[in-house]
């Protein structure tokens, strides 16, 4: 009786294992496929490519957005989306970021963001960047990479979907989604926090993982790169050449590791080690596929299809803005290589030694080093053994998880200096013993077999072939997507007009910011004449949200506004070796997620409903300002903030002083003072909102995330050194401090005030971003603190409006900013009688007329927007010229 039931198990075992495999039709199932990226520029080559491939073999159903690497999580969203409307396969899910955090016991929330290390993870989106800082912010980094150069918005077409709040499925909710539905396979080609969260939170659904594929690690790599004998005709130093790794910001410290892995070791420890099946394509083997110069040649002459096109002009902007003379010695088809290879491997299942194409392979032993030998240790460096009883997560005492774990860039522990580093966290070496991993390794690129092919990888024509095909193509750009598209730059002319006090705006991107800059543009010319705006990417917002600002001036007919980026670090805060990256010590104190960088990048999910600009970020660049090379467009270059400055005081009429409204922190106004004292006399006055002036201890100030500082203010916080030069200069300075701000507090009042008055696309676009704000207060509590940028739009009204209708009150005060270079107490403001500086402070105002003139102003048929919306600017598009 028994083996008459055992062959019905077996049959039904087999039925099961045949829907599995089989689709209803007959045939073999599509093989489903998760890309977890960083989306860097060659991450854009490999998602293009799985684009292309037959759905009947392959079918990319998923997204994940690894945020804590080269992208960040608003802009890189919005990038893959536009990718995805491109190539027709809205259908696809992407999956980004997440609020849960990491309690001190060990216990993992739902949805854990993924935009810090698990190392970092707290109980929020708060924390530091021990593994993130070897990435530059600014060009060459992560600015480049959440702009595709300046790429993105000139070429990719923009499509319905967009962030929202609170609405925008995380990346953990698409992993569980698609990995709960059956057989699936995984790709990683950025770091591994994403999917190790997935792993640790749900062991019992990585049965549905057939397979991982990595690119990421070293094993026993050579690093070509860097000022190496026979490719760098310099006499500089040998630098990075022979490394395992290629941490090109940091081989004084870490010499052996690679960016992916290196972004959070322990995550990828925990990928390795899951059980898994493993395929590895290490540096071993990208080493050995550069982006060629013939290759990039015979790309140009293959551009039959859009996402080509695309992928062409990211790599030539990639080339023209490279750092050295190295460009096609040192950027290799990591990513694109990846994927390739495992399509090649996956088209044969019974294919066990991972026999393909393009790659010869090889099974090892390997492991991730996760922390330094002695291990066992407690120096500080380590919160997962550091002051606890019982290790985080169960690790064992004195196992491969305690030992010293690098803290930054310059660890003392790690830096050798002018010399090779000592740590080897992220490094993927081989071993033996308890702690190896048996994983199939790709070793390096296989010749092509074509004789007559002057491309001499196998993998370089199949790409190109993929790329072309005709099939799953794109459907459109942007500008093909309209028929009677034409690009407008709007400029009015105010010839006829006695122009008012010239003021520059320097505001760091908050919601409030905006909020204030559209008051300054409605402020008759007479009264403001705005000459130039200063961003601060250094305090809520990314610096790519810049093209937020080319937008919102688009909209309301100001093109002739010139927009300068500042500084993305603080003073004091880039890195000593290497100016390119620093470190995050105030910047910190912003959120990743919600209510924090995330939501600014994307203006609370309301950004894209702004028009388009024809002006934005670039990339372009000239060696009249320093660049190695010209690039194809150095006239589209985006100027740096101080350049801005400088064109604006040569404009000014004999004798006229700027007047100056700080919304941010206040990098920008201390870089100019100190580089050129003389700049000083052009100013008539400095308004800043921001600080706090505390008269007693239950008076907080408003950095919520530091917990040790009770009061100080985000804005001086966030550059407390800046703040100390500029207080310090002797300026004329009217102060607008957080206890006059929260007068205007009231996210109920200023809305009842807009929907009284007459409406303008300017005033519904701030009453559905103030609409917003509130709801998010009311519906979540991360969402608390958005009153505080009410208060922003301040000095924008103090500036611009009648006095003796806001009755304001001023005293003077001596203050002093604190800056010690300690966090608990830096960016704090006391009044000190013998040693603080003179300042004229706004102690009070009245509110509802703050609201008045705010709402009133928005109305105001003057200056009113030329373009209401995106859908506005695409219909116009889309209809014939009269």
């Amino acid at each position: 009786m028994w083996r008459g039931n055992l062959c019905v198990v077996i049959i039904l075992i087999i039925g099961v294992l045949g829907r599995e495999l089989y689709s209803v039709e007959g045939g073999p199932r599509p093989r489903r496929i998760l890309l977890d990226t960083d989306a860097d520029t060659d991450d854009l080559l490999a998602l293009s490519y799985l684009l292309k491939l037959n759905r009947s073999e392959f079918v990319l159903e998923a997204v994940t957005i690894s945020a804590n690497a080269w992208t960040n999580a608003g802009h890189s969203l919005h990038h893959i989306y536009d990718i995805l409307y491109m190539m027709n396969r809205d259908d696809i899910a992407v999956g980004v970021g997440g609020e849960g955090g990491i309690l001190e016991d060990g216990t993992i929330l739902p949805s854990v963001g993924g935009y810090l290390p698990i190392i970092e993870q707290g109980i929020s989106t708060v924390g530091g960047c021990r593994y993130r800082q070897a990435i530059p912010i600014g060009q060459g980094g992560r600015l480049d990479t959440d702009a595709n150069y300046g790429i993105r918005k000139a070429f990719l077409p923009q499509g319905s979907r967009k962030y929202f709040p609170l609405q925008q499925p995380t990346a953990q909710q698409v992993m569980i989604d698609k990995i709960s539905a059956g057989p699936i396979t995984i790709f990683l080609i950025g770091s591994h926090t994403n999917f190790a969260i997935f792993l640790m939170n749900h062991p019992g659904l990585k049965k549905n993982v057939e397979h991982i594929y990595i690119m990421g690690g070293g094993v026993e790599s050579s690093n070509p790169t860097g000022c190496c004998p026979g490719n760098d005709t310099s006499t500089c130093p040998v630098s990075q050449c022979g490394d395992t790794g290629h941490l090109f910001t940091d081989y004084n410290t870490n010499p052996y590791a690679e960016f992916n892995i290196f972004g959070d070791p322990f995550a990828a420890y925990q990928v390795f080690h899951s059980g898994i099946p493993v395929t590895l394509v290490p540096l071993d083997a990208t080493n050995t596929i550069t982006l060629s110069e013939k290759f990039l040649k015979a790309f140009e002459q293959r551009q039959d299809t859009y996402e080509a096109q695309y992928c062409l002009q990211s790599l030539k902007m990639a080339r023209d803005t490279w750092f050295d003379s190295n460009f096609y010695s040192s950027f290799f088809m990591w990513d694109s290589f990846t994927i390739g290879l495992a399509i090649s491997i996956m088209r044969n299942s019974n294919n066990h030694d991972g026999q393909n194409e393009f790659a010869d392979m090889e099974y090892m032993n390997i492991t991730v080093v996760t922390s330094n030998e002695p291990y066992g240790i407690s120096d500080g460096s380590n919160p997962f053994f550091d002051g606890r009883n019982v290790p985080k997560f169960h690790l064992k005492k004195g196992g491969v998880h305690s030992g010293h774990v690098q803290t930054g860039l310059r660890d003392p522990f790690c830096f050798v200096k002018g010399g090779k580093g000592k740590c080897k966290d992220g490094y993927t070496p081989k071993v033996t013993g308890p702690d190896a991993v048996h994983v199939l390794v790709a070793k390096n690129a296989k010749p092509s077999q074509d004789n007559c092919s002057e491309l001499d990888r196998a993998f370089y024509k199949n790409f190109l072939d993929v790329i072309n095909l005709p099939q799953n193509t794109g459907r459109f750009n942007f500008t093909t997507e309209f028929p009677y598209y034409r690009e407008v730059f709007f400029k009015p002319d105010f010839r006829t007009k006695k122009l008012g006090k010239p003021v520059i705006f320097d505001m760091d991107m908050s919601a409030g910011d905006f909020l204030a800059l559209f008051f300054l543009l409605k402020v008759p010319v007479e009264v403001i004449d705005l000459k130039a705006i200063i961003v601060s990417p250094n305090g809520w917002a990314n610096a790519a949200t810049i093209d937020t600002v080319y937008d919102l001036l688009h909209m309301m007919g100001r093109d002739d506004i010139p927009v300068g980026l500042g500084d993305v670090y603080a003073l004091n805060q880039t890195d000593p070796y290497f100016s390119g990256v620093g470190d995050c010590k105030y910047a910190k104190a912003i959120p990743h997620g919600c209510g924090g960088f995330l939501d600014s990048d994307t203006l609370f999910g309301l950004a894209r409903y702004l028009p388009r600009s024809p002006r934005r970020y670039t990339a372009e660049n000239s060696v009249v300002f320093g660049a190695p090379r010209n690039t194809s467009h150095p006239e589209l270059r985006q100027p740096p903030a101080l350049e801005i400055w400088g064109s604006v005081m040569k404009t000014l009429d004999p004798g006229c002083k700027i007047t100056v409204l700080t919304d941010g922190p206040l990098t920008n106004l201390a870089k100019v003072i100190l580089s050129n004292t003389s700049t000083i006399s052009k100013i008539q006055e400095v308004v800043i909102v921001g600080g706090h002036i505390s008269n007693r201890s239950s008076d907080k100030g408003n950095v919520f995330t530091i917990s040790s500082n009770n009061y100080a203010e985000f804005n001086m916080f966030l550059d407390p050194l800046a703040a100390k030069t500029v207080f310090n200069s002797g300026l004329n300075i009217t102060l607008i401090p957080l206890s006059t701000q929260r007068k205007l507090s009231s996210f109920p009042k200023i809305l009842e005030r807009l929907q009284q008055t007459r409406e303008s696309p300017e005033s519904q676009f701030v009453n559905s971003l103030l609409s917003r704000l509130h709801w998010l207060q009311q519906a979540h509590q991360i969402y608390q603190h958005t009153d505080i940028f009410l208060g922003e739009i301040f000095g924008a009204v103090l500036l611009g409006s009648d006095h003796s209708v806001l009755k304001p009150t001023f005293e003077e005060n001596n203050i002093r900013v604190i800056s010690e270079g300690n966090e608990s107490i830096d960016g704090q403001i006391v009044i000190d009688e013998r040693q603080g500086k003179s300042v004229k402070v706004l102690r009070n105002v009245d509110p509802v007329a703050c609201y008045d003139l705010f709402a009133n102003r928005l109305s105001d048929e003057e200056q009113s927007a030329v373009l209401g919306s995106y859908d506005e600017q695409t219909k116009i598009w889309r209809t014939p010229p009269i």
